[in-house]
């Protein structure tokens, strides 16, 4: 079986096209099962997505590079806040750390809290972990240009200095 999509391969993130290749039985139990839990997909969404799976790929490898140039920048940075661990992503655009150790020491009951608390006070949006069943974790998107990044890298480690006991 394989399942995949161009929300990362190709930055159609929000479009949700991808595909499944695999046993016939499977594919029509599949399509069963998403045809009464699901939409379709808009036309223009598909014909983005065999545009993007048929037209030149050299657009791939440069974004791909940029993303990778953009978090060799971010990592370090992210992993030297105190408090946070983090491992680094092998070929995603988000990275998951652990914060757990910074809430704590800003005093804070769990991660969820923080992130609320630095949205409200430092315009920082930030995916609380516990969706994903990380509840020590927030997620990050580096999808973004490096300075926005770098800004909210700024203003999270402010956030930290400002409440850490």
């Amino acid at each position: 079986m394989i399942i995949n999509g161009v929300s990362k391969s190709h930055a159609m993130t929000g479009w949700r096209i991808g595909y499944a290749v695999g046993d016939k039985a499977l594919i029509k139990a599949m399509t069963n099962v998403a045809s009464h839990s699901t939409s379709n997909p808009a036309s223009v969404s598909q014909y983005a997505a065999i545009a993007a799976y048929t037209g030149p790929q050299d657009t791939v490898e440069t974004m791909r590079q940029a993303f990778e140039k953009r978090l060799n920048q971010v990592y370090d940075r992210l992993v030297s806040l105190p408090g946070v661990s983090c491992v680094k992503p092998q070929g995603a655009f988000y990275l998951f750390p652990n914060f757990k150790k910074v809430a704590d020491a800003c005093g804070f009951d769990n991660v969820s809290d923080w992130a609320r608390a630095l949205l409200k006070e430092e315009k920082v949006a930030v995916i609380p972990g516990a969706g994903f069943g990380a509840p020590d974790h927030i997620r990050l998107s580096y999808a973004t240009s490096l300075e926005k990044f770098e800004s909210a890298l700024d203003r999270i480690e402010h956030f930290i200095k400002k409440h850490s006991k």
